[in-house]
């Protein structure tokens, strides 16, 4: 299944210095799991929105347990809000890939 995930990230007070070493730590993790992720096929696309600390993205996973497992994954879990949309083949799709 396909789902369309669009994550924003609320971090704490004490994350949002850009010079802490917590925060650096965190998001390098982040970086390294997202790359896991994809490499595996989990994420299939991820655009950055600009000017924010959001992202919006195309995921593979069997059903949505597995999608969340995966999205659990991510170190920056706890301070995410996300939004799962289910995606299903539409017909114009369906007849391009004939």
């Amino acid at each position: 299944m396909e789902f369309l995930v669009e994550i924003r990230v609320d971090l704490p007070p004490d994350l949002r210095d850009r010079e802490s070493p917590r925060r650096a730590e965190l998001l390098a993790a982040e970086l390294r799991r997202g790359v896991e992720l994809r490499e595996e096929g989990t994420i299939l696309r991820i655009w950055r929105v600009p000017g924010e600390i959001r992202n919006v993205g195309i995921w593979s996973a069997p059903d949505a347990t597995r999608l969340h497992e995966a999205l659990a994954s991510l170190p920056l879990w706890t301070w995410m809000r996300i939004q799962v949309t289910a995606l299903a083949t539409h017909p114009v799709e369906a007849e391009l890939s004939d």
